[in-house]
């Protein structure tokens, strides 16, 4: 016998959500009228209907049972992402900045997924307003629309574990307190104070306040929207250099990271998956530095570094742009210091494959996750070690405590489902007329909320020009990435409908 599906939870969950996204809304209203924007009546429309919206679903769901089991949780997860989007994109659309609704609906999910990419070939030309509401979009979605609501919802009588399960994704997670609304009250807490410490300290570097602000809520998202049409590359070095330790920190598992703050950092480090992200960055960072420092002093294959000064100032150079670029593929964020589609196509190919590595589980960054990969690595040398020894009893550790053979299935599943949607994607793409190397690059980029792609897709484009089918079935599987995959695909497996 099937367990009656508690709707009515599922519509007021979602109003109060919406409540919660009005007033991130009408912050981004304030900030129109703050620069007397052109597009203010399209801000306060688009709030009014937000608001009224989460008034409905409180009301239609009055009343309802306070139980929110894994289906509804589940649903609420999932669909929230899409109910936020559709609200979303109102001022965009009404104010026509945006006027086609695939591209507004696009830029809104990208937002929200944290992705990154943009359909906007000027993005200098849009409003505060509307700049201020593509970060805020990013922030929200960063540490999660759900993490956020578990920590506000026990003021409309909601909130459960089931929520925080479904959306803090991965192969674990760790609870700060006993009550969960507490453990997601200190990881905002922790990520307010991250963003308003490198807001500070970029506008202490001369970026402006108001640019400050948006690019501290992207990078500590791991979003990648920026104010410029050139991202970072027009900023100076110390900017790139602050904004790449941001994203090197926001890729670390944010509850471990707590830990560090109270004075437990051996808590952080004696996690493997930190070990292996850390070392992972550090490697990749200098072999793509020195490929880059040789890079940048060749001209037409002469060596043109003559002084001690000119070496020191190409070392920096190619370090920055080396650990910047690293660090944003490999916490899926997206920025750019440069754009590596004009660097040597071997460079431009280990960039292309970091995007798929993600950084921490439990951070704000997308891809696969280290833990993942490790556990992959070592799942694979213990089968060698059986071979060679049938035998013996030879089980898979991680952090010296032996691994559960259903965390093992559950990793293949999700190694064997993500490499699935990237084929089907890329076979879409193609057959939209994509050609097969950006089809490659921009479905890795969309599944690992990355944003940029290779090719016309790279740091220096939009997806302007990308066909309407494949906007929309690339903001699918932007939404199946955020929530790596099981959430969403959860939905359609009769065994979760079951009793």
């Amino acid at each position: 016998m099937t367990r009656v599906f508690n709707s009515k939870i599922v519509f007021r969950t979602l109003g109060a959500l919406l409540l919660i996204e009005s007033v991130f809304m009408a912050m981004a209203t304030a900030v129109s009228w703050w620069y007397d924007d052109v597009d203010l009546g399209s801000f306060i429309t688009s709030t009014l209907i937000t608001f009224l919206a989460g008034c409905i679903g409180l009301s239609i769901g009055s009343n309802a049972p306070k139980h929110v089991g894994e289906r509804e949780g589940y649903v609420i997860v999932a669909f929230v992402w899409i109910v936020f989007s559709v609200f979303g994109l109102l001022p965009y659309y009404l104010s026509g900045m945006i006027p086609n609704l695939t591209d507004a609906w696009f830029e809104t999910m990208s937002g929200f997924t944290t992705t990154g990419a943009t359909i906007l070939n000027d993005i200098e030309s849009l409003s505060h307003g509307a700049l201020f509401w593509r970060s805020m979009t990013q922030w929200l979605g960063g540490m999660g629309i759900i993490v956020l609501s578990i920590a506000i919802l026990p003021m409309f009588g909601l909130g459960g574990m089931q929520l925080y399960a479904a959306e803090v994704t991965g192969l674990s997670y760790e609870k700060l307190s006993p009550r969960i609304a507490d453990t997601a009250k200190h990881l905002w807490i922790t990520y307010i104070l991250l963003t308003g410490i490198e807001v500070v300290l970029l506008n202490i570097e001369g970026m402006p306040i108001f640019d400050s602000v948006c690019h501290s809520l992207c990078t500590i998202a791991t979003g990648g929207f920026s104010t410029k049409n050139l991202s970072i590359i027009e900023y100076s070095a110390i900017i790139q250099w602050t904004i790449a330790i941001f994203m090197m920190l926001s890729g670390l598992n944010f509850a471990l990271l707590i830990f560090s703050f109270r004075g437990r950092p051996e808590k952080l480090f004696r996690e493997e998956e930190t070990r292996w992200y850390l070392s992972a960055l550090a490697i990749c960072t200098a072999v793509l530095s020195l490929c880059l420092f040789v890079h940048y002093g060749l001209i037409d294959g002469q060596w043109h570094v003559n002084t001690f000064s000119e070496g020191l100032s190409h070392a920096e150079r190619a370090l920055r742009k080396g650990f910047f670029m690293v660090t944003s593929a490999m916490t899926s964020t997206g920025y750019a210091a440069s754009d590596y589609m004009t660097w040597p196509s071997l460079l431009w190919v280990m960039v292309f494959f970091m995007m798929f590595t993600g950084a921490s589980s439990g951070s704000t960054s997308g891809g696969i996750k280290w833990v993942r990969i490790l556990l992959f690595a070592k799942a694979g040398i213990t089968e060698f070690k059986r071979r060679i020894h049938p035998n013996a009893v030879v089980p898979v550790k991680l952090n010296g405590k032996p691994v559960q053979h259903n965390t093992i299935g559950n990793l293949m599943a999700f190694m064997m489902l993500y490499l699935v949607i990237v084929i089907i994607t890329v076979l879409i793409f193609c057959g939209c007329g994509v050609d097969f190397d950006e089809s490659i690059g921009t479905a890795v980029s969309a599944i690992g909320n990355v944003g940029v792609s290779i090719g016309q897709f790279g740091p220096s484009g939009s997806y302007a020009n990308f066909p309407v089918v494949a906007k929309w079935w690339m903001t699918v599987v932007m939404l199946i990435g955020r929530l790596e995959i099981f959430t969403v695909l959860l939905l359609f497996t009769p065994a979760l409908w079951k009793k």
